[in-house]
């Protein structure tokens, strides 16, 4: 049955003991004294029953109970027997629980059927049935459906229809007493309800009338001029903590409030990378140390953060609110500022191109300080290449950029089909390549990094170092992705331009049978064999990095003898299948 249903249905209360055995509860004693019923005529016995019976209808609060109660005094009334009750709920009928379940299905139909009205009931093995409904003033509340093992009397019908106008009338209390306790709880919760969006309300005039001081504020702020000091005491003197300024390399730019470190920590680039970061993966500010920071960025790249010293974790979300509006301001500022260094990157650009064709190390050193850039770290020579993005400025400042939200610090300049970059670290692993291929939404990308460059008369070399990794990279089988020149092993002897179908034809003649067998097998021959000599020979290692047995591995190299038909002890064999399981692997991708 859907929809919800009268509270306690058919629940029995502690007085159905009592009613069951036909004798409903009776008042207190009153001040007369009652004649006992066995002493009074069978008519007005009856009557006085449905009398007691009424009394205690109407003081039930309970609808299943008041139900009950009538179907237990049916045969009070005369020859009658309740043989089912149903209860009203959301438009449907409800059977009692003291239904009989063998003839329910033909008596619970037939209810239906009736549609609210008076009728005959055909009760299986019961003869005269009759479905009574409990009609209240505006409503259907249920049936009686009740059987009669004579005819009845005009007394006993009247006993009867009595009996159902009561329980129909108690019904109706019931219902009313339910429907005041339903909207009391309805309207308590509504007042509830109304309470909080009060208080939600209260709040947010609040938050709004916040939120207008602290935009006004930061309007002066960048109005003023001086952006970076304005904008450090406006946010000290709104949230009563310490403000600082700190560029994207953890150097000190403003300070407004006490306890400023004299002097102030130099910073560590591996730390202030690492701090960014971590900063730059939360939604909004981040809590590091003591500090509550927000990253300025107004378009992606960054170029400083704002911070409040917060060491007791004081701040609410009014101090999180204005320091996300100070940082709002300070961006255009330092966007300006940011757009004077793109001035300077045409001298980057043209010390990049002079490191790479080649210049004096004296010149070097002093052109490399006056552009703010240091040339005394190791460096790394990084050449970018997209298959479908030509190499001018533009894809060139994407680099630029994606390089630097990274953390690398480099010079960068650009050629007719690549981009370069002279970067003071070796660049993280795949970052690179996975931050431009988000980027430019494609992952048709090649990135050759050389070996690493101590002093700048070397950069000419590791500059072809850094292209012949691309070209390792662009002519494998896996040609996008990020290739380093000190990981090719045998191939930076190989050089490119060699014509890989001779590579693969080398291949083929040494570790044919191999890779065939394999195919076939589901095996890993040419993979042990590859990881043999990787281990210098060294059977324990071997075994180990295989994860076998040392028996097993020796039973696989006299398979590998077998199959490809060479002589591991024999040293031309030996060197021969060296290097084609290097070429294999590096070259061709470990590809049959």
């Amino acid at each position: 049955m859907a929809g919800s249903r009268p509270h306690n249905l058919y629940r029995r209360s502690d007085r159905e003991g009592s009613m069951a055995r036909g004798s409903p509860r009776r008042p207190p004693a009153a001040a007369h004294k009652e004649p006992h019923p066995l002493a009074l005529p069978p008519a007005d016995h009856a009557l006085h029953e449905l009398t007691a019976l009424s009394r205690t209808l109407f003081g039930t609060p309970d609808e299943s109970e008041i139900l009950r109660l009538a179907m237990d005094h049916i045969t009070a009334a005369g020859p009658y027997s309740a043989e089912a009750g149903y209860l009203e709920a959301d438009g449907d009928l409800v059977p009692s629980p003291r239904n009989r379940q063998d003839h329910a299905l033909t008596v619970d139909r037939r209810v239906r059927e009736l549609a609210g009205q008076d009728g005959p009931v055909a009760v299986p093995g019961r003869p005269r049935g009759q479905a009574l409904g409990l009609r209240g003033l505006e409503r259907l509340h249920g049936y009686l459906v009740v059987t009669s093992r004579s005819q009845p009397t005009e007394a006993e019908r009247s006993l009867l229809a009595a009996l159902v106008l009561h329980t129909a009338a108690a019904l109706s209390v019931a219902v009313a007493h339910r429907r005041r306790r339903e909207d009391a709880l309805e309207l308590h919760r509504l007042r509830e309800e109304r309470a909080a969006l009060q208080r939600q309300l209260i709040a947010l005039v609040a938050e709004l009338t916040y939120q207008r001081a602290v935009h006004a504020r930061m309007a002066d702020v960048a109005a003023s001029g001086d952006a970076e000091e304005a904008v450090t005491h406006a946010l000290h003197g709104l949230t009563g903590l310490p403000a600082l300024v700190e560029d994207r390399f953890g150097r000190l730019r403003s300070w407004a409030g006490p306890d400023r470190p004299d002097p102030y920590p130099e910073p560590d680039p591996v730390r202030q990378d690492e701090l960014l970061h971590a900063v730059a993966r939360e939604a909004g500010p981040a809590r590091i140390k003591g500090r509550l920071i927000a990253l300025v960025r107004p378009h992606g790249e960054v170029l400083g953060m704002l911070a409040l010293v917060d060491p007791q974790g004081e701040a609410d979300e009014h101090t999180v609110l204005a320091l996300e509006q100070a940082a709002t301001s300070l961006a255009p500022e330092l966007a300006h500022l940011r757009n004077l260094a793109e001035v300077e990157l045409r001298l980057h650009r043209e010390l990049a191109d002079d490191l790479l064709a080649g210049t004096d190390e004296t010149s070097a050193y002093a052109r490399s300080e006056a552009v703010g850039h240091d040339l005394h770290r190791s460096h790394y020579i990084v050449v970018v290449q997209w298959s479908d993005r030509t190499a001018d400025d533009s894809f060139a400042q994407i680099v630029g950029r994606v390089a630097s939200a990274v953390g690398m610090r480099s010079l960068l300049t650009r050629r007719s089909d690549h981009v370069v970059l002279l970067a003071d670290d070796r660049p993280p692993a795949r970052a690179l390549y996975e931050a431009l291929t988000l980027e430019t939404g494609a992952p048709s990308g090649s990135i050759g990094v050389s070996a690493p460059c101590d002093s700048p008369d070397d950069i000419p070399q590791r500059y072809q170092e850094a292209q012949r990794a691309l070209e390792v990279r662009r002519h494998s089988r896996k040609p996008y992705g990020m290739t380093f020149f000190d990981e090719l092993g045998l191939y930076r002897i190989l050089g490119p331009g060699n014509d890989f179908r001779e590579l693969e034809a080398f291949v083929h003649e040494w570790l044919g049978q191999l890779i065939g067998y394999d195919a076939r097998n589901n095996s890993a021959m040419a993979e042990t064999l590859a990881r043999y000599f990787d281990c210098g020979g060294n059977y324990d290692e071997t075994a180990a990095s295989l994860a076998i047995h040392r028996s097993t591995l020796r039973y696989r190299l006299q398979r590998i003898r077998e199959i490809s038909g060479n002589d591991l002890a024999n040293v031309e064999d030996r060197l021969n299948l060296q290097v084609a399981t290097r070429v294999w692997k590096i070259v061709l991708g470990g590809s049959g």
